[in-house]
């Protein structure tokens, strides 16, 4: 349920009718507006058609967003006790009248949603406009402050690049979300809605992976699996621009002339560096060999890019030509996403971000005097951020307005939108954030034209999923299949003790559960759910416990973790031990007995054994890192050995540290093949990993005097990591897809 933020609302009496207090004149979501006073709903400034009573529902609502309203409310607001009605009909009947109108679904809904059996409840954000001078609801505000929308949501998960920090990161990274909050300074007056129109059609199997809209507003330059293109935006007439032989374009910006452009190119081996590329013809020109994420200033003469590997990187500036590059900003540790120019020219917008404990991220979007290198913070993350956020797009147009994309609440915890805040001459907001798009899906990028107008942004649905395969030989499985079949997010961690079952969690109740799903079967059975996120649900050595982490909070503060266990059969859960900084959990498989949880801090990386039902033993290992967020474990199926890989950090020669339990340890050098995550095959005698890529990479099974082969190569997919059945017949998979399209956005 969503939850109201950062100022308190004074409505004021406008009228009522029908026992309805109308509040503020206007109220906005998405798209839509609700005019109270002249009894008219606009949908991007059309009016539709809605008659009184689901009107007056949905005024209701608007009252109340993220909050129930009850169907006793509706009753007595809406249809007065002297009033003899069929009240379940009327109501449903207006509800149906309203989703209508709205473009909204009962089964997935964006806008109303019902709760069983007591009322319903309005999903979206909700922004009010005043009575007296049709300007939004203030806030007070001040220097580089946070600016908290009217209604925010909880903090969402979001799921779009969380593989980056491998797979035992990633148990952590799935319970983060986005919530970007501001502050406001003064009222804006009310804006038209803008036009949202799709540019490109590629299908699921063809994601665009990086679009830019030109200074003129004329082009769209983008690409996906099959090249790099030029699109004349109002013809639709389409040329390929050719690219050097093994290169793929990752993120564009556009010269001041609309002819030339700086293009991130990658090679097969995920080496990203800068050209420039012109659409009268000619070859590309490489201009630096190390940058990603390029950023064109106004006037053409320089570029702001992001140089390291993605996981400690700094912002640099060089003159058009790649000569002079010069640091601007960035330490070990930080990492950058998309960089934005100001419309003068003096400064750069940029999304900044830090690993914090466990996986969680401190940062926000930064505003840098390119001069005096003079830093503000204008948007602040919530204090538990998500990765993709800090890696998420941003553009400022030459109004003065940052647009930046904010995740929805569960269960839309997968969408992602557009929104947009203004931004005076000193750095500090001049307005509340306004939601610019709401629609499913999550934002990957945006551009905007030279004057604003047109703003272009790629849109697209994740869709991770477990996968199950039968293991024919050592390196060897048969083609992998799709086992869970719905659209939210799904990750598998262990196998029922029969193999025939893969144990998963599934956010698609809005908050991660344990779930368990036979490999014939299409629907999952939930083990363990409750109103805290489950993760990390693993057997015990023999197989009669389920052991899972609980969560208390989305909080960003080392709170005390748990560590639970339920019987298999069924039973009540019972705590094994509590302590703060617990990121994953594993055990051996009998006759042996043991079992390990780690334990990440800001500065290192420990193992401590435990018992199922003892609780905390002694710690078996240690490392002091700067980013101890970035590793991966696993320990052998026979307790002997752990095996333990940094993940992706930019190592030019990757290894993975072979550790016995009884004494001794090596390594097993990948040379130049760098993995996310590993775990062991259920013989002990290799290892299953997911090798380095941001899609299309493969699975590996590597042997234990390093020898590699590749197992699994999926088309137009990403795998992150590989769970053995217990008699190793069996491999449960996690699989990631997506598809992704350009839409435009024009504004007045």
């Amino acid at each position: 349920m969503g939850t109201r933020a950062g100022r308190v609302l004074n409505f004021g009496a406008v009228g009522n009718t029908n026992g309805v207090n109308l509040g503020p004149a206007k109220r906005r979501f998405g798209v839509f507006e609700l005019d109270l006073r002249a009894g008219e709903l606009r949908r991007s400034g059309l009016r539709i058609k809605l008659q009184e009573q689901p009107f007056q529902v949905l005024a209701l609502l608007l009252e109340k967003p993220g909050e129930i309203v009850t169907r006793d409310d509706l009753r007595n607001r809406l249809w007065p006790a002297d009033t003899f009605v069929d009240f379940d009909h009327s109501l449903n009947a207006a509800i149906k009248r309203l989703r209508d109108a709205l473009g909204d679904s009962a089964d997935n809904p964006t806008f109303v949603e019902t709760v069983a059996r007591r009322g319903y409840r309005f999903l979206a954000p909700v922004s009010t406009v005043s009575v007296n001078d049709n300007e939004e609801s203030p806030s007070a505000a001040s220097g580089f402050a946070v600016v908290v929308a009217e209604t925010t949501s909880r903090p969402a998960t979001g799921f779009h690049l969380w593989w980056m920090l491998g797979g035992g990161a990633a148990v952590i990274l799935i319970l983060i979300g986005i919530k970007l909050g501001l502050s406001l300074a003064q009222r804006p007056a009310s804006q038209p809605q803008p036009r949202i129109s799709q540019l490109t059609a590629n299908p699921a199997d063809d994601r665009v992976r990086t679009a830019a809209i030109s200074r003129d507003g004329r082009y769209i330059a983008f690409s996906d699996v099959t090249g790099f293109y030029l699109r004349e935006i109002d013809t639709g007439e389409t040329h390929s621009i050719p690219l050097p032989a093994g290169f793929t374009a990752t993120s564009v910006s556009w010269f001041p002339d609309s002819a030339h452009m700086v293009v991130t190119l990658n090679d097969s081996g995920e080496t990203a560096s800068l050209w420039e590329i012109s659409t009268l013809g000619g070859g590309a020109r490489k201009i630096s060999d190390d940058g990603r994420s390029p950023s064109v200033s106004p006037d053409g003469t320089q570029i702001a890019f992001v140089r390291g590997t993605k996981m400690q990187n700094q912002i640099w500036l060089m003159a058009a030509d790649g000569e002079q590059p010069r640091k601007l900003v960035g330490e070990q540790g930080d990492f950058f996403g998309a960089i934005a120019w100001s419309p003068e020219g003096t400064r750069v917008a940029y999304v900044k971000g830090r690993l914090s404990y466990a996986y969680g991220i401190r940062g926000g979007i930064e505003l840098l005097n390119v001069s005096d290198q003079r830093v503000g913070t204008v948007v602040q993350l919530s204090t538990m951020g998500w990765f993709s956020a800090v890696n998420g797009p941003l553009a400022w147009t030459s109004d003065s307005h940052l647009i930046y994309s904010m995740a929805e609440a569960p269960p839309r915890q997968l969408d992602s939108n557009l929104w947009s805040i203004g931004i005076d001459p000193g750095g500090h907001p001049t307005a509340e954030p306004l939601r610019l798009t709401n629609d499913h899906g999550a934002v990957t990028s945006v551009t905007a034209s030279g004057d604003g107008k047109r703003v272009a942004y790629i849109k697209g649905v994740p869709q991770p999923d477990v996968y199950v395969a039968k293991v024919d030989g050592p390196a060897s499985i048969s083609e992998p299949t799709r086992l869970t079949l719905d659209d939210r997010q799904d990750l598998p961690f262990d196998w029922m003790p029969d193999g025939k079952s893969v144990l998963f969690i599934s956010d698609r109740t809005g908050i991660f559960s344990v779930y368990r799903q036979a490999v014939d079967q299409t629907v999952p059975e939930l083990l363990v759910g409750g109103s805290r996120p489950v993760l990390c649900p693993r057997l015990s050595p023999d197989g009669s416990q389920i052991l899972y982490l609980v969560y208390p909070s989305w909080t960003v503060e080392a709170s005390s973790i748990s560590l639970m266990r339920v019987p298999v059969v069924g039973g009540a859960p019972q705590e094994v031990l509590q302590t703060k900084w617990l990121t994953n959990q594993q055990c051996a498989r009998a006759p042996a007995t043991i079992c390990l949880y780690s334990l990440v801090t800001n500065d290192t990386f420990a193992l401590v054994n435990f018992d199922p039902f003892k609780g905390k033993g002694a710690q078996v290992y240690q490392v002091k890192d700067e980013l101890p967020q970035l590793y991966n474990w696993s320990l052998s199926p026979d307790g002997s050995t752990l095996a333990i890989v940094r993940g992706k950090s930019g190592e030019d020669h990757p290894r993975i540290h072979l550790i016995s339990l009884n004494g001794g340890d090596r390594w097993l050098s990948l040379e130049g093949l760098g993995v996310y995550a590993l775990d062991w095959a259920a013989d002990s005698k290799s290892l299953w990993a997911a090798s380095v890529g941001d899609e299309e990479n493969a699975l590996l099974n590597i042997d234990l005097q390093g020898h590699t082969r590749v197992v699994w190569r999926p088309r137009k997919l990403s795998v992150y990591w590989a769970i053995p059945s217990r008699d190793g017949r069996s491999l449960a998979l996690h699989v990631g897809s997506n598809s992704a399209n350009v839409w435009m956005l024009e504004r007045q």
